[in-house]
């Protein structure tokens, strides 16, 4: 019994010695990640004070009323009163050019001479950081710093000792974004908030930090754990307490009790040890869940993600190959989804998003699977079979849930959905390859106009491979110079006099013939060949343009062409080439060219302009028509849609459309030009509205430049030509 008793005495030694070892090293660890997650809120507390003073500083306004022309009244509004009363920021500060405080703002109100001269020091080594003067910022944790190309820094963000407190001191340079270059000379938006009680209290409720405070030198009650802000050279900062989880000592309360039944019995201590080790392997089986769940679902909708999804197709497909009926994959594709994050924003876009998985998920069935792939592609995984009718009528269900209006904080936003569709049956590849069937599908739904969806077919591999030989070879054609130019007349109001005409290219191909201007424009644009086309479209234009002096000549722009930032060059490079007369040339822009791109539009635009080339909108009325678009840019013409000038004799809301966008271009100062007329009635109704020029094949069907110089020279009148409707269509 003795040797029996001293290993039963030695196994209870070793059990409480590893209890209360776990129990020490268990609180250790708690400390420390409690440790972690406050540095780290910390870290996000600058960085979010930093985000709302670059919010202000570095926008266009800032840079008008700042930077370029100080305004003591739109700072105050915008950027001292934005910044202290929406945000809550403690002091905002605006330095000029000699680091002298042109703005200041303390609490609610200017501050003293005194609070000035105190605080001074510490907002001063931030400038000298900023300006290049001190690279190491003494006394200060560097949260933030963008470096430019010189010694200055953009922006910086630093936890330091202001006034005796911890705050955040963020600086900003005005008009500069951390991917720009830092103007040493510009003015600084310096944003001051104190790390205070309040804002402690909320990383506390955010983290589960018990009684977190700031105690500076005051000694703190047992058991409290001191967290000490240093900056590089370990000087302290500041000095945080709160009172840590204690884990261990949890530990050891629930198995004390255990250890005490131990001494009566070593069997039944064995027993409750085990029931703690189960309930412990419960608990981290149960994390485990936890994060494969968070890393096989989109964190923005909750919807399974690629990962998940392609594991649940694999098994989809064996399934299937096993004897189960067949399934579908719909692969979606929103349309215009980037529209509403580069004019609305990301948040926007994010809410958007959210809508669209509720509006999927009430439209399928329970069982059916709908994932986030990522960005605006969601898929679909359904077993309806292999009816191609199921298919299609629950592709047209999700379309029209989809394209239906979203009311999201005040705007009323449309977007489109394009669906591909890939039969899932006992013959079906794997799952790379029905993938790859239903991104085919989806090109094919895009190609024939969104908002609609295909299923897949054979027939879509050879229209992959044609479109690839068809790229192949238009570039051979670019290079070779075997495009031509065909020029559509534009006339004045009353029909009668040549002022102008519209390139447009044409390919004829050497074993297909003719190639619609649809299909091998589309496929330029895919492939990035618009740009090389579009400057010999451009060039070849202008040479021709030469023999008919007095005309002016208009020229389309593909949106990929115009946001180049060589654009303005090449223009002014095909000028230059051929001699022509910048003031006859008309660069004709559509609405999507704008849409993301204003700045660096309209800076493109006011140099085409300080060139002499006149801009136009072309298609006005069938994309966004933003009256913003109008008042910001300077165009010189607006091209009315031929969509709306065929409607105008059978559709009385057409018209009154016509009489609205020319009235707007008159008001405005342009130039108004309808296109597609091909009716007496309609040149009629477009005279007596007030146009300034028409174009159609009422005047003149596309012809060659050598037709233009031959009607030129002949100085015969135009000769209006109705066009039967079977023709026109």
């Amino acid at each position: 019994m003795v040797p029996i008793g001293v290993i039963v005495a030695v196994a209870i030694v070793c059990i409480v010695v590893a209890v209360l070892s776990s129990a020490q090293r268990a609180d250790e660890v708690a400390v420390t990640h409690e440790q972690q997650l406050l540095s780290r809120a910390l870290d996000n507390f600058g960085e979010r004070v930093l985000r709302e003073a670059d919010s202000v500083a570095t926008s266009p306004a800032a840079v008008r009323n700042i930077r370029d022309k100080f305004d003591a009244k739109w700072t105050d509004q915008r950027v001292g009163h934005w910044l202290a009363g929406y945000f809550d920021h403690d002091a905002i500060f605006v330095f000029g050019t000699d680091d002298q405080p042109i703005y200041s703002l303390a609490g609610k109100e200017p501050p003293s001479q005194g609070w000035f001269a105190a605080a001074w020091p510490d907002m001063k080594s931030v400038l000298d950081y900023m300006r290049g003067r001190d690279p190491n910022l003494r006394g200060a944790l560097r949260l933030n710093a963008s470096h430019s190309k010189g010694d200055s820094r953009a922006q910086a963000a630093v936890i330091r000792s202001f006034m005796g407190h911890p705050a955040v001191l963020a600086g900003v340079t005005v008009g500069t974004s951390t991917q720009s270059s830092a103007d040493a000379k510009a003015p600084i938006v310096m944003s001051i908030e104190y790390i205070d009680q309040e804002e402690l209290t909320q990383i506390a409720s955010q983290l589960r930090l018990n009684n977190l405070r700031e105690v500076g030198a005051d000694p703190v009650p047992p058991g409290d754990y001191v967290y000490e802000l240093t900056d590089p050279r370990g000087d302290v900062i500041a000095r945080f307490a709160w009172t840590p989880k204690q884990p261990g000592a949890e530990i050891v309360h629930s198995v004390v009790p255990f250890i005490a039944v131990a001494l009566a019995g070593f069997a039944l201590l064995a027993a409750f040890v085990l029931r703690y080790m189960r309930r412990t392997a419960a608990t981290i089986a149960a994390g485990e869940t936890r994060l494969r769940h968070l890393a096989m679902h989109d964190p923005l909708c909750g919807l399974p993600n690629r990962i998940f999804f392609s594991e649940r197709l694999e098994a989809v497909i064996e399934q299937v190959r096993a004897g189960s009926s067949a399934a579908a994959l719909f692969y979606i594709d929103l349309d215009h989804f980037k529209d509403v994050n580069d004019t609305l924003g990301h948040h926007i876009g994010d809410e958007l998003i959210r809508n669209v998985t509720l509006r999927l998920s009430h439209t399928l069935r329970g069982d059916d699977l709908v994932a986030r792939l990522g960005g605006d592609e969601f898929a679909v995984i359904s077993s309806i079979g292999d009816d191609h009718g199921k298919m299609m009528a629950l592709a047209q269900r999700m379309i029209a849930a989809l394209c239906a209006s979203y009311a999201i904080s005040g705007h009323n936003i449309i977007i489109g959905a394009s669906i591909g569709i890939a039969v899932i049956d006992k013959n079906c590849a794997g799952a790379a390859d029905v993938m790859r069937y239903a991104d085919m599908a989806l090109y094919r739904a895009k190609n024939e106009g969104r908002n609609r969806a295909c299923i897949y077919d054979a027939a879509m591999d050879a229209d992959l491979s044609n479109r690839k030989l068809l790229e192949a070879d238009l570039r051979e054609a670019i290079e070779n110079d075997r495009l031509h130019l065909l020029y559509q007349p534009i006339v004045n109001k009353s029909g009668e006099q040549l002022v102008g005409v519209e390139a447009l290219c044409r390919w004829t191909h050497p074993t297909r013939g003719e190639i619609p201007p649809t299909e091998f424009i589309a496929a330029a644009e895919h492939s990035g060949m618009i740009i090389e086309l579009g400057a010999w479209v451009l060039r070849r234009a202008c040479l021709d343009g030469n023999a008919w002096p007095g005309l002016t000549l208009a020229v389309n722009v593909s949106p990929l062409q115009f946001r180049r930032t060589d654009f303005c060059r090449t223009v002014e490079r095909a000028l230059a080439e051929t001699g022509f007369d910048s003031t006859r040339l008309e660069l004709e822009l559509t609405e999507s060219v704008l849409l993301g791109n204003v700045d660096t539009a309209e800076a493109a635009m006011i140099r085409l302009k300080e060139m002499g080339v006149r801009v136009a909108l072309d298609d006005f009325g069938t994309g966004y028509s933003s009256l913003l678009y109008l008042r910001r840019f300077p165009f010189d013409k607006l091209k009315i849609d031929r969509s709306f000038v065929r409607s105008i004799e059978k559709a009385p809301d057409a018209a009154a459309i016509v009489h609205a966008i020319v009235s707007l271009g008159r008001g405005l100062g342009m130039q108004v030009t309808a296109e597609g007329v091909e009716t007496a009635d309609q040149q009629l109704f477009l005279r007596a509205a007030g146009v300034h020029s028409m174009q159609g094949f009422r005047f003149g069907r596309p012809v060659a430049a050598e037709e233009i110089t031959v009607r030129l020279q002949s100085h015969a009148p135009i000769e209006p030509t109705d066009v039967p409707e079977a023709l026109a269509s």
